[in-house]
């Protein structure tokens, strides 16, 4: 699976980065981690807070091993194309086409993705036909398979959104410690201390991010305009 990069990060400030993560979808190469087997029992506790039950019609599977099968039934008929664009639903509002993916594949990264940015466009943390709060799908989904370093790195994106940033770097550095070669953590890591004016580990991760091909200057041309930057 390819791996597109984009400033993940989603910040409010209108820059091209932030405008161009709004319209990528997040794809991640294959983890290094172990993945269970489709038919292995699950518990299904209680989600953090009032997030529901995870227990589910259909499912839930874990999205990095559905058969294609399993997946077309849902991508089919819920998560669209223009679902995911967020242009329109396809069997009721965007939220509930989105929900309904989510809760047949709670770590789906790009429909976790979707439902973020469909939060931010209606300012709302619980986008119209959503059944819980944005932030909830992606707790949801943590429980659900905690070795998923893809929906932890989605997690510290919320959190930089929400400004949390110390929540955001210990993300990105457990993304970083199950796949040391993801230029994307490296790159959002590296934002994150930035917002926190941490200039030299910053750079130190926007550096790691250039040498494994990251494509965006963002956060170069930043530290480069506070002093902070060398080759």
């Amino acid at each position: 699976m390819s791996n597109r990069f984009f400033d993940a990060r989603l910040r409010i400030n209108g820059s091209t980065d932030a405008r161009m993560a709004l319209r990528t979808l997040l794809q991640v190469t294959g983890l290094a981690l172990g993945i269970a087997c489709l038919n292995t029992p699950y518990a299904f506790a209680q989600a953090p807070g009032d997030c529901g039950s995870l227990e589910n019609g259909y499912g839930p599977f874990d999205y990095r091993t559905a058969t294609p099968a399993q997946k077309h039934i849902v991508e089919s008929y819920h998560f669209t194309q223009p679902v995911e664009a967020l242009q329109q639903g396809k069997t009721t509002t965007l939220g509930g086409d989105i929900d309904y993916t989510l809760r047949a594949f709670p770590n789906h990264r790009r429909a976790l993705l979707a439902m973020m940015r469909l939060g931010q466009r209606e300012k709302t943390t619980k986008p119209k036909g959503a059944q819980w709060t944005v932030a909830c799908y992606i707790e949801r989904a943590i429980q659900f398979q905690p070795d998923d370093a893809g929906v932890r790195e989605l997690r510290g994106i919320y959190y930089s959104i929400q400004r949390k940033y110390g929540d955001a770097i210990a993300d990105f550095k457990s993304v970083i410690d199950a796949e040391p070669n993801n230029a994307n953590a490296h790159y959002n890591l590296g934002l994150a201390y930035f917002e926190v004016g941490n200039y030299a580990d910053a750079r130190d991760e926007a550096q790691a991010a250039k040498k494994l091909g990251f494509p965006l200057p963002g956060l170069e041309k930043k530290l480069k305009a506070k002093g902070q930057w060398s080759d």
